[in-house]
């Protein structure tokens, strides 16, 4: 009889491969939704790369369809789309303006579009933008915080011995305009000064200045992606 020859299986040598096509699918469905989403400027797509880049290796958080942070970061671009087209924003207006961070997605609304100088007394002018605004807003369930700011050059009046006053009176009739005109829920509506403390803008020309002066009202996101910024920044001190 024959002797039967046995042949020896050799580990495959091309097992990597699987892991690579694994990364080229991510990757695949990283860029579709990328250009899935309309208005994807270099900052929007600097933070997606950073939320994806930060969770692959850490391990914490699912990024599969439909984990709780893929749905909250496409759920803050969708918001910030629904607001930018209420708000006729195309970028040009530096008086009005959006962005999106770990609190969540914030209009800046300038000064001059709100205020006179000096005054937290709402414009007349200002009540058909935020009329728009409030249209927008009621459609998201999401709490909303007001946020008051100012630049460096104190006040000192009899109505506002700081600018830290100013700013909170700023807030504060910015959101009772809302709760008054267009019955919003008080529960769903915060308001806070912060004076001249939180610049986007350095404090140095009258152009820069007028920036800071500003109110910002932030549609507010869940923990998850505070956690991810949290995260993200421990990876950046940990390099």
């Amino acid at each position: 009889m024959k002797k039967r020859i046995i042949h020896k299986e050799h580990p495959s040598q091309d097992r990597w491969l699987l892991t690579y096509a694994d990364l080229i699918t991510l990757l695949l469905g990283l860029f579709v939704i990328l250009y899935a989403m309309s208005n994807i400027d270099k900052k929007k797509y600097s933070q997606w790369v950073a939320a994806f880049g930060g969770e692959f290796g850490s391990g914490k958080v699912e990024m599969g369809n439909g984990s709780p942070l893929m749905n909250e970061l496409a759920e803050q671009f969708r918001i910030e789309k629904l607001l930018k087209e209420v708000l006729e924003i195309d970028g040009n207006n530096t008086a009005l303006s959006t962005s999106i961070d770990e609190r969540g997605v914030t209009i800046h609304i300038q000064e001059e579009l709100l205020f006179p100088s000096g005054e937290s007394k709402l414009k007349g002018s200002s009540f058909r933008m935020l009329d728009s605004l409030s249209s927008a807003l009621r459609k998201i369930p999401n709490d909303i915080r007001i946020e008051g700011h100012t630049d460096n050059i104190p006040i000192a009046t009899e109505e506002f011995p700081s600018n830290w006053h100013l700013s909170v009176s700023r807030a504060m009739n910015t959101g009772y305009y809302l709760i008054e005109r267009h019955k919003f829920n008080q529960e769903k509506l915060s308001v806070v000064g912060y004076g001249e403390s939180k610049p986007i803008s350095a404090n140095t020309t009258e152009k820069s200045r007028a920036l800071n002066r500003r109110v910002d009202i932030v549609v507010l996101m869940s923990q998850v992606t505070q956690t991810l910024n949290v995260q993200r920044q421990q990876a950046i001190q940990g390099e």
